[in-house]
């Protein structure tokens, strides 16, 4: 599956210089660990990642079999239709005029690392690091996920990411519109570079929403990662 990339970073990934200029963010030891106050990362993201916009009247939602049937006798739109929808059985098609999308799991890919699968949703602790990560290392992420019902419009991935309550990162990124299959999509981000230094290492904080078009949400999930000067030692 190909599809276009669209990617804006609002913050720079780059704690050393972030860090030095808080007067009140300091490092507590050598690794740097941090307490969280989820309430107050949770009330920034939400101020800064849902904007009160007005919205559009897109008019009536139809079902798929009603998509289907209209405009039938129009060559040109049936065509259309048939290469969106792709080989989906027509004669499974429901009534249900909302699309349901399911994120499968989140999976980290780093060169000469086993990949890392995260089923969700996350089963560890909220307080509890679920994955650690190497400074300096490359990485990408890929999200597995299923659509059915309906087509999906729009489909959106925002992730924010907090180190001692100071916003570091944040992504926006438009992963297209996808029709109902059996078998699940995978999207594949661009790499990316983990931050190095001292003042990289400790624990962070993120939240990570997809959302469509009618910006309705399909997850939004909340989770705490490490950055360490080594990977991990094998349990």
């Amino acid at each position: 599956m190909s599809a276009a990339v669209s990617a804006t970073k609002d913050v720079p990934f780059n704690l050393e210089e972030e860090l030095k200029n808080k007067g009140t963010n300091k490092v507590v030891g050598e690794t740097n660990q941090v307490a969280f106050n989820d309430d107050a990362e949770g009330s920034e993201s939400e101020g800064e990642e849902d904007p009160k916009l007005e919205l559009l009247d897109l008019g009536p939602q139809f079902s798929l079999k009603e998509q289907l049937e209209k405009d039938k006798d129009d060559e040109s739109l049936r065509r259309w239709k048939e290469q969106l929808l792709g080989g989906i059985d027509v004669s499974a098609v429901g009534e249900n005029k909302e699309p349901e999308v399911k994120i499968v799991s989140l999976t980290i890919i780093c060169q000469g690392r086993p990949d890392l699968i995260l089923p969700i949703p996350f089963t560890s602790d909220a307080k509890k690091s679920i994955f650690t990560l190497k400074e300096g290392s490359q990485y990408r992420l890929k999200f597995s996920f299923t659509v059915s019902n309906n087509i999906v419009s729009g489909l959106k991935y925002t992730n924010v990411v907090w180190k001692t309550r100071v916003r570091v990162d944040s992504t926006k990124i438009m992963l297209g519109t996808y029709s109902p299959r059996q078998e699940p999509y995978a999207y594949e981000l661009e790499e990316e570079t983990t931050p190095s230094g001292l003042f990289a290492r400790g624990t962070y904080s993120a939240r990570t929403k997809f959302v469509d078009d009618d910006c309705k949400c399909y997850l939004d999930t909340s989770y705490h990662f490490d950055i360490q000067k080594n990977w991990p030692t094998p349990i």
